[in-house]
């Protein structure tokens, strides 16, 4: 009995500690809007635009407001790695296949994309999210056309 209960207690504490599911199915269900999640990519990545901005002119004030400079950050981080989550779990994982066209490119531009968010993250440089961009771009034209 006593090991019943604590199965019961662990489960139920698994359950409610897991982390969300955040990627789309990959069962695969067969339902994928590639467009929709290009155009997430571009929203996420005006996000990172006006949190890293925000960071910056918080930064210049004399008397910083630390909860609204972590907030930014912590918004800058979130939208980096909702970008990293789309590019692998949804075109590496699922989209991407080893015998489509130009594949040894459009993973490389994945690859740099990851790359880049990754600089988003670890930085207030804003040349990265012209990279971000510029790489959401390339990787239009090759996926799309």
């Amino acid at each position: 009995m006593k090991h019943a209960v604590i199965f019961t207690v662990a489960l139920a504490l698994a359950v409610i500690l897991a982390p969300p599911a955040q990627a789309h199915c990959e069962i695969p269900c067969g339902i994928y809007d590639d467009r929709a999640r290009a155009a997430l990519i571009a929203e996420h990545i005006g996000t990172i635009e006006k949190s890293t901005k925000q960071i910056l002119e918080l930064q210049k004030s004399d008397r910083v407001n630390y909860n609204q400079l972590v907030r930014w950050v912590m918004n800058k981080e979130t939208h980096a790695t909702e970008i990293q989550t789309i590019v692998t779990q949804y075109f590496m994982t699922q989209r991407i296949k080893p015998d489509d066209a130009q594949y040894d490119r459009k993973i490389a531009v994945l690859h740099q994309m990851l790359i880049a968010a990754m600089k988003c993250k670890q930085t207030t440089d804003l040349k990265y999210v012209a990279e971000l961009r510029e790489l959401l771009q390339t990787f239009d034209t090759l996926y799309f056309k």
